[in-house]
């Protein structure tokens, strides 16, 4: 946190001494100078447009976040401004969680990647997560508000929104683009002959077959104890709340359009700050990497039955599909001192029923 404020006192925006983090009455371009701050150590030029020239050794992406994430703790912290986006209007909530700054690290993320260094996936979101998720939006004072307030960032209609968003993308294994672009008549929720609820979600086109022709996700509705991953129960409330029966599934708060992937992927970050989860290990990508392995580790898919539900290809030549089981940057599944703990207590597995270390 030291070095923000060094920053600050190097461009004269803060005299020697001070501690931005408790400054009571922040300038509303706080946010832009958390910008620069990142931008002079992992970007090829700084805030003012001057490049740093070769011989300055750039940063990398990783290092980015945990600068931002310094800043974040920061605000939260020692000023006390908890986990809301910042408004430059009122000046009020953590200048580190606004959409300049979001934006920001989107577009270094990708120049980072352009210029070769290695691109670290979204970390999986996994059903515990999920279920945190479900119960914390489920809440009535957060389920059924209808006003913003400094304590809490969104409505309920918007939790509705979220819930069916991750649910869908989680089970479907699908792009965030794809199911924002979700139109009314792709959609069909009905009742099978055992009265069972289901719903069938038929894509135009996506990125390996752009001519269409792709077979459809048909879901049924998921027994109670697994209510917290039930893609037609999150998306009936949605409708039932939202209306929607023609054009866009998930518009943007002005009706007009669907929202962007940056706009989702920070209210998405805003529901795990409520959980106290850092989010920025967190990506739009988080949702069909976690049900990739949902699949693979709890529901035990083989790898061809995970690759035809989500549409890859079943030439597992190159095994594309293994960078969605497997990342570094995972919550681990064990400890490194329990490997080898024969007697260590598992959890009972709720598609066998077995207990067992291999369940």
């Amino acid at each position: 946190m030291s070095a923000f404020n060094d920053f600050l006192v190097e461009e004269s925006i803060i005299q020697p001494g001070t501690n931005i983090f408790t400054v009571q009455k922040l300038d509303p371009n706080i946010d832009y100078y958390i910008v620069g701050f990142i931008m002079k150590q992992c970007d090829d030029i700084d805030m003012h447009g001057i490049s740093r020239g070769p011989n300055n050794a750039q940063k990398s992406y990783s290092n980015a976040t945990k600068l931002r994430a310094g800043t974040t703790y920061g605000f939260r912290k020692s000023g006390r401004r908890g986990k809301v986006p910042w408004s430059r209007a009122t000046a009020l909530g953590n200048p580190s969680i606004s959409d300049l700054v979001s934006s920001y690290m989107l577009g270094l993320h990708k120049r980072k990647v352009t210029k070769g260094e290695t691109s670290t996936s979204a970390r999986a979101i996994g059903p515990d997560t999920l279920r945190r998720l479900y119960e914390h939006n489920h809440k009535p004072e957060n389920w059924n508000n209808e006003h913003l307030s400094q304590g809490n960032w969104c409505g309920g209609n918007t939790r509705r929104l979220l819930q069916a968003v991750y649910l869908i993308a989680f089970t479907c294994l699908l792009r965030i683009d794809e199911v924002l672009n979700l139109q009314a008549h792709e959609v069909d929720v009905y009742d099978n002959k055992d009265d069972i609820g289901c719903m069938s979600i038929t894509l135009p086109f996506r990125k390996n077959a752009p001519v269409g022709g792709i077979p459809p996700f048909v879901l049924q509705e998921l027994p109670e104890q697994m209510a917290h991953l039930c893609p037609v129960r999150a998306f009936s409330a949605w409708i039932s709340a939202s209306r929607i029966n023609k054009g866009n599934l998930f518009p943007n708060i002005d009706k007009r359009d669907r929202p962007k992937a940056e706009v989702f992927l920070q209210l998405f970050q805003n529901n795990l700050w409520n959980l106290d989860i850092i989010p920025y290990p967190y990506g739009t990508h988080s949702f069909r990497r976690g049900g990739c392995q949902w699949f693979a580790c709890e529901l035990r898919w083989s790898i061809r039955q995970i690759c035809e539900w989500g549409g890859w290809s079943t030439d597992f030549s190159h095994l594309t599909i293994v960078k969605y089981l497997i990342s570094a940057n995972d919550t681990p599944t064990l400890r490194r001192d329990e490997f080898f703990k024969l007697d260590r207590q598992v959890v009972k597995c709720m598609t066998c029923g077995r207990t067992c270390p291999c369940a």
